[in-house]
């Protein structure tokens, strides 16, 4: 927060000049009284919390100072001032343990991180140590969710956090283990960061198509949505309708949305979220950004495959109940239009329907109509023919991709053809 800080007094840390011993433990010097000990850089630093006070586990020895000179002779116990000594072979250094003065921080949120910037007398003959707890915002499937989030490292001037995408209290701790170690309480800073101060965003983009549900008397249409989420590199029949969500974080102002089919920019939006119905066939890829006056969140993108038009007519069905071929059904992808005929051997028009997903039963007139050869006509558009495509002057064909070059009829069917109608048993 702008000008916030929250202080901790204390007495000043007793500044050291630090010496940088060979590698040697102070296996022969133990603590006496409540003290701890840690080892930086191979040098044995014993930290007191009421007063220095030192052993010798073997008896009277020679202390000396860091710089050479004695300290005391010939005794096993000494009380000596914060500094550095050796003793029995062995580098040291010794300190009183003080509380940092007048610790406080600042919180300086940017995009791609967080720092913050420390206050206070930090000088210390050891490496303070320090821990960093908020709250960082994670995606849970539905929504952000507040997530425990901590960093470790040394305190220092200025600490660098990863970007925050919300408002959320930041802990300093320091010294823990040896505060511990010594009996005293924790110490720790809080400050909090206000959603104002927020700059960082993101967003989870969340892509659910209109499903199209399984019809228990047969699935004739190849490859329909049934599902909600579509799966990455799958073609669907189209039309499909997609609703794309930016589930932006809470800083987002402002959002924007492209639409590419191939490489070619065909739609763009500036809503929240957005819907595209894809018909034609090809490969779609959606981006979407957040950003707000600050930060742009990285582009998030999603594919969209439609398939192309197909329709196949059977030559037989038998509406005989078993729940097998009971209903003369073309298969079929990615059509806009559709509409058959069903006319009987004297061309007399017994049944006709314009929904692909539908077909006939086999009965005229609420009767079960004879077996026998019955002659269809079917006229269909693919979404991916022409919008002035036309059945005019169009001969007879399954499949214009293959059979025939004429841009202008792909995805246009005009089919005829003998469907049996066999009963069985």
């Amino acid at each position: 927060m702008k000008g916030e800080r929250l202080k901790v007094k204390g007495i000043l840390f007793l500044s050291i000049f630090i010496f940088h011993f060979s590698p040697s433990h102070a296996s022969d010097i133990e603590c006496v009284g409540a003290a701890t000990q840690v080892v930086q850089r191979h040098d044995t630093i014993f930290i007191f919390r009421d007063e220095i006070h030192l052993r010798s586990k073997i008896g009277p020895i020679e202390w000396y100072r860091a710089d050479g000179s004695i300290y005391a002779s010939g005794c096993d116990e000494i009380y000596p001032e914060d500094g550095c000594y050796t003793a029995a072979g062995s580098a040291f250094c010794v300190a009183l343990y003080k509380d940092v003065e007048d610790l406080s921080f600042t919180i300086e949120p940017a995009c791609d991180n967080t720092l913050l910037r420390v206050t206070g007398d930090l000088t210390s003959v050891y490496a303070r140590a320090c821990s960093i707890d908020y709250n960082a915002l994670a995606w849970n499937t539905e929504a952000w969710v507040d997530s425990a989030a901590n960093v470790t490292t040394t305190l220092k001037p200025t600490i660098l956090l990863p970007a925050l995408y919300g408002p959320t209290p930041i802990t300093l701790s320091y010294d823990s283990e040896i505060r511990d170690a010594l009996g005293l309480p924790p110490a720790s800073v809080t400050v909090n960061l206000p959603l104002e101060d927020v700059k960082a965003v993101k967003m989870e983009l969340v892509a659910l198509a209109t499903a199209r549900e399984n019809d228990p008397a047969g699935n004739n249409e190849m490859d329909r949505p049934t599902d909600q989420h579509l799966s990455p590199g799958k073609s669907y029949s189209g039309a499909v309708e997609v609703a794309f969500y930016s589930n932006p974080t809470p800083a987002a102002r402002f959002y924007h949305w492209s639409i590419y089919k191939a490489s070619e920019l065909i739609a763009q939006r500036h809503d929240i979220s957005i819907r595209y119905d894809f018909s034609e066939p090809g490969s779609y890829r959606v981006v979407g950004q957040v950003s707000n006056e600050y930060c742009t969140s990285d582009s998030v993108e999603t594919v969209i495959n439609i398939s192309e038009s197909y329709l196949r007519v059977p030559n037989v069905f038998t509406p005989n109940g078993d729940g097998h071929n009971d209903e003369f059904r073309v298969a079929y992808r990615s059509l806009r239009e559709f509409h058959c005929w069903v006319y009987n051997r004297w061309g007399k028009l017994v049944y006709q329907w314009s929904d692909p997903d539908k077909g006939w039963d086999g009965m005229i007139g609420g009767r079960p109509a004879a077996e026998g050869a019955y002659f269809y006509v079917i006229r269909a558009m693919g979404t991916d023919a022409a919008k002035n495509a036309s059945y005019v002057g169009l001969k007879a064909v399954y499949q214009k991709r293959k059979t025939n070059s004429d841009a202008s009829v792909i995805g246009v069917y005009q089919l005829s053809g003998d469907i049996n109608l066999i009963r069985g048993k």
